[in-house]
C-alpha cells in the first residue's frame, strides 16, 4: 500500500486579522509594611539595616546589554517578514472558505482573462481553463492582496532558482514552483498545526521517506534545496498513478485515496473540475489557488506589479561544506555578516548550530563575498568555535560537598556580577542558591555560595594583575571592533593571546582601550 500523508493548508493568504485577548491579574498586589529595625555597625561604619543596594549593571554583564531600538526594530520587521507564520496560519481558513463569489474588478475584463489563461494552457502541461470560479479567485487575489504578492515575487528571486533546478532534474513542470507559495507562502520554517513543516510541507513519516534528515539539531523539510528534491520525487509518484498534472496537485494536497474516491464519485471522470465537487473542501480550493498564483506571477508585469526586492539573489550566494561543528553566531562573529542573514540562508539549523555527524555532509550557504574569507581562515574560525563552545557551562555535580560552601555577607559596592566573578560562579547560581528574585541587595545580607575559585576565602579582595606595556606593539580599540577581528589584524596572535596578555576574562571591549597584541 502507498503511504502518502494528507497536506493540509492549501492556498496563499495574504492578510489576517488578529484579535488578541487581553487578560488582567486577578490577583491585586498587597502593599507591604516596612518594619524598622535597630542601626547596626558593620566595619566600624554606621548602616541601616533596611537600606537597599540599589542593583548596578556589570560592565561585563552581556545578559544586560541592549541593543540600539531603532536597527531593533528594523530587524523585528525583516525577521517577521523572513519567518513569521502570519501569512501561513491562515492558509487552511482561506481554502475551505472560498466562496467565488463574483469580485468586481474592471481593471481585468473576462475577455482579456480568457485570452491570457488560453495562452497559459498552451505552454503548460497543466489543465487552464477558464471557469467562473478561477476568475473569481484570480481577481480577488488583484484585489485583495497585491501588497503580500509583491513581497512574495521578491521572495520568489532566490528560491525558484533552486526550486527549477530540482524540478527539471525530475521532469517535473517548471510552473509547480508556484505550490510551494501554495503551500508555505516561502516560508521555510512554516509548521502547520499537524506537524508539516517546510517550504513543501512534509510530515514526518513522508520526510524520512524521501530521506529528509530531522534531528534535534537539523529539518532538512526547511532546506530549500532537499526538500524540493523529495517534493519532486513525491509528485512523480502521484504523477505515474493519474497520468494527470492537476490531479496529482490534488493528490499531493489530500492524498491518492480521496482523489479516487472523487473519481469513484463522479461517474469516472478524471477532468479535477469534473470531479472537484466530489473533493474535500480544502482540496477542491486547492487547485484554483495554485492556478490564480500562476497566472498572477506570469502576468505580473500587466498588472504593474513591482516586487520587493529581496535580500539575496541565488547568484549572490555559495555553499561551503562544514569539517566541524560550528554555530551560525561563530560564523557571523568570524565573517561580519549578520546573524539573521545568516539564518535566512541557512534555515534548516534548528538551533543554528551546524553539527558534526559520522558519515553525515552539512553544509553553509554564505553570500559569496563571505565565503572567500570564511575558507581563507577556516582553521582559525573552527578553533575559534571550539574554544566557544568548552566555554559552555559544565553540569554540576549532583551533590554539592557542604565543605565547600561559605557564607558571604554583603559590603557597601557589591553587586551579584561582583560576587559572581570573585569565585567563579554565575549571577544565576548565586540567585538560586538563596531563593533571590531580582538583582537587589542589602549590606549586611549573607548570602550562600558553593565556589568554583576554591582558594577565595570571605576577606580576600581580587588582585588585579599590573599590565605592562612598554616595549610591546599595542592597539586601541575603536568602534565595531571585537576580539576576533582584532586577532586577524595581526599574524600569529590569537584571541586567547589577546585575553592572556591584557588579563581579559571576557569577551567585551571598552572603545579607546590600549591593547598589547604582541608578546
Amino acid at each position: 500500500m502507498l503511504r502518502v500523508i494528507i497536506l493540509f493548508f492549501g492556498t496563499i493568504v495574504f492578510g489576517a486579522t488578529v484579535v488578541a485577548q487581553t487578560k488582567t491579574d486577578s490577583i491585586v498586589k498587597k502593599s507591604s509594611e516596612v518594619v524598622s529595625t535597630k542601626d547596626s555597625v558593620l566595619d566600624g561604619n554606621l548602616f541601616q539595616s533596611d537600606n537597599k543596594i540599589e542593583a548596578i549593571i556589570d560592565s561585563l554583564d552581556i545578559t544586560n546589554i541592549k541593543d540600539l531600538p531603532e536597527a531593533a526594530e528594523l530587524d523585528k520587521k525583516w525577521l517577521d517578514e523572513l519567518y513569521s507564520n502570519s501569512l501561513f496560519d491562515t492558509i487552511y481558513k482561506s481554502v475551505t472558505e472560498l466562496d467565488y463569489e463574483p469580485v468586481d474588478y474592471p481593471e481585468l475584463p473576462t475577455d482579456t482573462l480568457k485570452a491570457r489563461l488560453a495562452r497559459l494552457n498552451a505552454r503548460t502541461p497543466f489543465n487552464v481553463e477558464y471557469n467562473t470560479s478561477l476568475e473569481s479567485v484570480i481577481k480577488s487575489y488583484l484585489k485583495h492582496r497585491r501588497n503580500s504578492l509583491e513581497r512574495l515575487m521578491g521572495l520568489s528571486h532566490f528560491y525558484f532558482p533552486m526550486f527549477e533546478q530540482e524540478f527539471d532534474n525530475h521532469n517535473i513542470p517548471l510552473e509547480m514552483k508556484y505550490l510551494a507559495i501554495v503551500e508555505s507562502a516561502l516560508k521555510p520554517r512554516a509548521r502547520s498545526r499537524v506537524g508539516a513543516t517546510g517550504l513543501w510541507q512534509f510530515m514526518y513519516g513522508t520526510g524520512k521517506e524521501h530521506n529528509l534528515d530531522v534531528s534535534s539539531y537539523v529539518d532538512d523539510r526547511s532546506d530549500p534545496i532537499r526538500s524540493t528534491t523529495a517534493a519532486a520525487e513525491y509528485l512523480n509518484r502521484v504523477y505515474r498513478i493519474f497520468n494527470d498534472w492537476d490531479l496529482a496537485l490534488a493528490a499531493y494536497n489530500s492524498g491518492p485515496g480521496n482523489v479516487n474516491k472523487a473519481i469513484r464519485r463522479s461517474g469516472g471522470s478524471k477532468n479535477y473540475w469534473n470531479i472537484r465537487h466530489n473533493l474535500p473542501r480544502e482540496t477542491a480550493g486547492y487547485v484554483p489557488a495554485f492556478l490564480a498564483t500562476m497566472y498572477i506571477f506570469e502576468y505580473a508585469e500587466e498588472h504593474g506589479f513591482k516586487p520587493e526586492r529581496p535580500p539575496f539573489q541565488l547568484i549572490q550566494t555559495d555553499t561551503v561544506h562544514v569539517k566541524q561543528m560550528i554555530s551560525l553566531g561563530h560564523v557571523s562573529e568570524a565573517t561580519g555578516i549578520k546573524i539573521e542573514q545568516l539564518q535566512f540562508l541557512n534555515p534548516a539549523y534548528k538551533l543554528d548550530i551546524i553539527p558534526k555527524v559520522e558519515g553525515k555532509t552539512y553544509t553553509l550557504r554564505l553570500p559569496r563575498e563571505a565565503i572567500g574569507t570564511f575558507v581563507t581562515h577556516e582553521d582559525k574560525i573552527y578553533a575559534y568555535a571550539n574554544a566557544e563552545f568548552a566555554k559552555r557551562e559544565k553540569q554540576l555535580p549532583k551533590v554539592v560537598n557542604a565543605e565547600t560552601k561559605i557564607r558571604y555577607r554583603v559590603r557597601n559596592g557589591d553587586y551579584l556580577g561582583k560576587i559572581a566573578r570573585k569565585y567563579g560562579v554565575r549571577v544565576s547560581q548565586l540567585k538560586q542558591w538563596n531563593g533571590l528574585r531580582s538583582n537587589n541587595l542589602k549590606i549586611g545580607q549573607r548570602l550562600t555560595i558553593f565556589p568554583r575559585n576554591h582558594g577565595v576565602s570571605n576577606a580576600s579582595a581580587p588582585v588585579k594583575k599590573v599590565v605592562n606595556a612598554e616595549g610591546k606593539q599595542t592597539y586601541t580599540v575603536r568602534s565595531g571592533d571585537s576580539l576576533w577581528s582584532i586577532s586577524q589584524k595581526f599574524s600569529g596572535v590569537t584571541v586567547q593571546n589577546i585575553k592572556d596578555w591584557n588579563d581579559i576574562s571576557g569577551n567585551k571591549l571598552k572603545i579607546g582601550k590600549t591593547l598589547i597584541v604582541s608578546k
